[in-house]
């Protein structure tokens, strides 16, 4: 049987009627795999963190590929439900003459989302982080980085780059508009990559809803001053380049005036 074909899901989302099973057995691999990494992890060690025998894992996913795969489908899906709909009224804020506040907006509304994801569930995306984390780091197999770049980080990025470029008069695939956005978004990037150092820096033991909001609160000022302070200097800009590029208005030429005859002319 196909991978593909064995994980299909429902249009409606989540997994098909009996499928808890499947379902355990990613929720332990992602824990396996965060902990130990691609190499390390067994599937012996997964299949006893799901309750659950080994051939199980071979009826469900065939082999260890398998399983990295569906953890990595299964982890995109459960971030774009989060994501989707802010990218939707980003996309849809971009269609539209918006002006800059209502631009602005849209980037902070991208910006809260993940942190929704990040802090709402601590507990339980703490596993989720370290897959992550070892994904990025470039040592696990490149399959889930494709599939997390297709399905999520890219529709981000785009949107993102593009909220940027228009409220600050660059272009969306310019340099700078690229690091501004991932300057923007690493604010976040601290608390979620090395939450020991910034927990013990703030004497803090998790992050809680209200920590959560505090965060976000804090982020989303920075944002405000920055994306605005960024837009002045894109709208200081315009004048001086229209200055330099003043278009060359063409006259029609003047008809040569006729020359005026002379009295003794005229008598000849």
């Amino acid at each position: 049987m196909n991978d593909t074909k064995r994980l299909r899901r429902p249009s409606a989302g989540g997994y098909v009627r009996g499928d808890e099973t499947r379902l355990r057995i990613i929720e332990a691999a992602i824990e396996s795999f965060g902990e130990h990494g691609f190499e390390g992890a067994s599937t012996r060690d997964i299949a006893a963190r799901a309750g659950v025998n080994a051939p199980a894992l071979q009826y469900y996913f065939e082999n260890k590929e398998g399983v990295y795969r569906a953890c990595a489908e299964y982890l995109a899906d459960s971030s774009w439900v989060t994501l989707e709909p802010v990218v939707t009224h980003a996309a849809d804020v971009l269609s539209k003459d918006s002006d800059i506040p209502v631009l602005i907006d849209a980037f902070i509304r991208i910006q809260e989302a993940i942190a929704d994801r990040m802090f709402a569930k601590a507990c339980d995306t703490s596993n989720q982080r370290l897959f992550f984390t070892r994904e990025q780091a470039g040592h696990e197999p490149s399959i889930a980085s494709e599939i997390m770049m297709r399905r999520v980080r890219q529709p981000l990025n785009d949107v993102g780059s593009r909220l940027i470029a228009r409220i600050t008069g660059t272009k969306p695939d310019d340099q700078l508009t690229l690091i501004r956005m991932l300057s923007l978004h690493g604010q976040l990037l601290m608390f979620h990559v090395a939450p020991r150092t910034t927990l013990a820096l703030l004497g803090w033991n998790d992050i809680d809803t209200a920590k959560g909001d505090l965060l976000k609160a804090t982020v989303r000022a920075q944002t405000q001053v920055l994306l605005e302070q960024w837009s002045r200097e894109g709208m200081a800009k315009k004048p001086e380049s229209s200055a330099r590029k003043k278009p060359v208005v063409k006259t029609a030429p003047k008809k040569p005036l006729a020359r005026k005859r002379t009295a003794a002319a005229a008598k000849e």
